[in-house]
């Protein structure tokens, strides 16, 4: 059965950084679309980046520049380096698999797949 199970996330004070991974099976990783959400409480679930099968990414406005995702499909995992943390970047991350669209989405109805999450907490 497909499985996503995040793993790296935890307590740092602004500024420091993080790196998510996210190990998948029970699919062919390589030929689906990968993304990271995050979900703070009493907030909807935001995309926060995407990559495609061919590599492409895309990012959510708040985290360009300081969040980078890429992908090992020799390992079939999912990576997000998170620089420059921030209080508002307090989460719990999720990664999420899809269908390849020939595009980057950060739209959770575009991915069936799901983890159960990994939380970060930023302090001031």
């Amino acid at each position: 059965q497909v499985q996503l199970v995040e793993s790296g996330g935890g307590s740092v004070q602004a500024g420091g950084s993080l790196r998510l991974s996210c190990a998948a099976s029970g699919f062919t990783f390589s030929s689906y679309s990968m993304g990271w959400f995050r979900q703070a409480p009493g907030k909807e679930r935001e995309g926060v980046a995407g990559i495609d099968t061919d590599g492409d990414t895309d990012y959510a406005d708040s985290v360009k520049g300081r969040f980078t995702v890429s992908r090992d499909n020799t390992k079939d995992t999912l990576y997000l380096r998170m620089n420059s943390l921030r209080p508002e970047d307090t989460a719990m991350y999720f990664c999420a698999a899809g269908p390849r669209l020939g595009w980057v989405s950060l739209r959770t109805f575009r991915y069936n797949y799901w983890g159960q999450g990994t939380q970060v907490t930023v302090s001031s």
